[in-house]
């Protein structure tokens, strides 16, 4: 325990409170909201799947994800000597902002733990009502391994490779956002699309309960986005500000572009341009002000739109909850943007002398390595799960629903 750092208690309730949103996000938020958007056969499943990813995702994390995301070791990937959280007990500290400021290490532990597991739990929303329970447990265990804690070391950890070089990503653009979003499109590559796509309506069943879980979803990212600053100060208000405006902007951009070329502005739409929004603003919340973080969240909504709207359908692509029209892209939008709304100008807090070109620059690179980092050890992982156990089941069963084919179980008598 490093003596000149002492244990801040209101920086300290904010997190355990902050890390507790997170998990709000997960569970049950982001199981509404998917829950919602699935025909009604297979709603067990996909929240069977949101709640076992994160089982996994908790387990995993303590058993060796932590060591290998924020202990010393090479830019790429951390070490080994805190594999079952091991020397880190209640009396372990980790620095924050202010000089001679810190938290319980345990409280960051299970701060960044609520990350991991949303950011495995956002990916299985490309591939609901087709890929079985078993592929999907596998999958999150080998994902959170070989993709996502060593990307969150390159950006979060001092000696990874994205942080010395200045990347910007104040609450997991690249790290959740861009990461989920293509893990999502190499799923979709693997399994294939749903039977029926593009021939048959899959309308969701119930776009109430996708209303309650996206409330709950921004609700959460308070603590995502405001807790990335890991102390209860300006910057947590800048952040939380910014968590407000953000999705705001992204719900009238969407609604509005909907009234434009449908003439109705539809609930779904205005959920759909929150979370866009939200995920743009993710990156940026710490060093945008109020002005760019609204021009974040409306250009990135726009952008989701057009892809969920036009262009997924135009390509095939089944991504069946829109994982990488708004994660990914969103994120994209996000992590780019960082750049521009860092800008003083622009009420943005990049400081005096905020190289922008040079920024900009860096970002570009940043979402460049998150792309091919999550490609690349996406296939991996899909790669070694379809040669375990297949991804999915026979036509028959996959047309009876996941919730009886997968589960013995079913939410409605229907």
């Amino acid at each position: 325990m490093d003596q000149a750092l002492t244990i801040d208690s209101g920086d300290t309730a904010w997190m355990l409170v902050s890390t507790a949103l997170v998990m709000v996000m997960v569970l049950p938020g982001l199981a509404l909201f998917y829950g919602g958007l699935v025909r009604a056969k297979n709603l067990l499943s996909v929240m069977s799947q949101v709640l076992g990813i994160t089982a996994v995702a908790i387990l995993s994390w303590v058993g060796w994800g932590y060591s290998l995301a924020f202990s010393d070791g090479s830019a790429w990937l951390g070490g080994f000597d805190k594999l079952g959280l091991a020397g880190i007990d209640g009396s372990s500290l980790w620095a924050v902002g202010s000089a001679g400021a810190a938290i319980p290490e345990l409280v960051f532990v299970a701060f960044q733990m609520s990350f991991a597991s949303i950011t495995a739990a956002l990916v299985i929303g490309a591939l609901v009502e087709r890929v079985r329970f078993a592929a999907v447990m596998l999958f999150s265990a080998l994902w959170l391994t070989i993709v996502y804690a060593p990307l969150a070391h390159m950006v979060w950890a001092s000696t990874g490779l994205l942080f010395a070089m200045g990347a910007i990503d104040f609450a997991g653009g690249t790290v959740v956002h861009i990461n989920a979003g293509i893990a999502g499109l190499v799923g979709v590559a693997f399994a294939g699309p749903r039977i029926g796509h593009l021939k048959e309506a899959m309308p969701p069943h119930s776009l109430a309960l996708t209303m309650v879980g996206a409330g709950l979803l921004w609700v959460g990212w308070f603590g995502f986005n405001a807790g990335s600053a890991l102390e209860a100060n300006g910057l947590a208000a800048v952040a939380m500000v910014n968590t407000f405006v953000a999705p705001a902007a992204g719900v009238l951009a969407w609604m509005g572009i909907e009234r434009l070329v449908s003439g109705k502005p539809s609930m779904l739409g205005g959920a759909s341009g929150a979370v866009a929004g939200l995920v743009a603003v993710t990156p940026a919340a710490g060093v945008s002000g109020p002005v760019g973080a609204m021009l974040l969240g409306a250009v990135a909504s726009l952008v989701c739109y057009g892809f969920v709207g036009s262009l997924k359908n135009r390509l095939k692509l089944d991504d069946s909850l829109d994982v990488f029209g708004i994660h990914g892209l969103g994120g994209i939008v996000g992590s780019i943007g960082t750049a521009l709304v860092a800008l003083p100008m622009l009420g943005g807090h990049g400081g005096v002398g905020f190289a922008f070109g040079h920024q900009l620059l860096v970002q570009i690179i940043a979402v460049a390595v998150a792309i091919a980092w999550s490609a690349a050890g996406s296939a991996l992982c899909f790669a070694l799960v379809r040669r375990v156990t297949p991804l999915r089941f026979d036509r028959e069963r996959e047309r009876e629903g996941l919730d009886l084919s997968d589960h013995g179980e079913r939410a409605y008598n229907y």
